[in-house]
């Protein structure tokens, strides 16, 4: 691993541990070269993905982008930023069991809204208006409909 102050690729793992949410090992790292100490962390990868969008172009799944776009719908709303974590990683755990190494745009997409639409509504409308590629207010009338339509349905009785 490349130290970030000097450039020297020769550092030393000092310490490894899972991370908190073990989703990660987290190393504490020394250059000997400069002093400097800093931490990585590593995740386990089971397959390499690729995103297949709509136009057919391939590209490397990217954990970080699937993060940024999430916390972009999630901007300002008042969610644990441990919970986004264990939502992402779930994210890419059910990606790479689906067995598959080329995974299409629309399932990413699908997983993060249904995601989403849990941990808040708010972010779930925001994420659905790019994704779904809202143009006109009645877009999101329909999918604000969806939502208190689910809210609002009594359950259906049993005997």
């Amino acid at each position: 691993m490349r130290c970030p102050f000097c450039n020297n690729e020769e550092t030393q793992v000092k310490d490894s541990r899972p991370s908190e949410d073990g989703t990660a090992i987290r190393r504490r790292r020394y250059c000997p070269d400069c002093g400097g100490r800093f931490t990585t962390f590593e995740r386990v990868q089971l397959r390499e993905l690729t995103v297949v969008k709509r136009s057919g172009r391939r590209v490397p799944f990217d954990r970080d982008k699937l993060m940024r776009s999430v916390q972009i719908a999630l901007r300002k709303r008042p969610v644990d930023p441990e919970r986004v974590e264990r939502m992402v990683s779930g994210i890419v755990r059910r990606l790479e069991s689906l067995g598959e190494s080329d995974i299409k745009s629309e399932t990413v997409g699908k997983l993060i809204m249904e995601a989403l639409k849990v941990l808040d509504d708010v972010a779930y409308v925001r994420f659905a208006s790019v994704y779904k590629n809202f143009r006109e207010a009645k877009d999101f009338e329909e999918l604000l409909g969806e939502l208190t339509g689910e809210e609002g349905e009594p359950s259906p009785k049993r005997d």
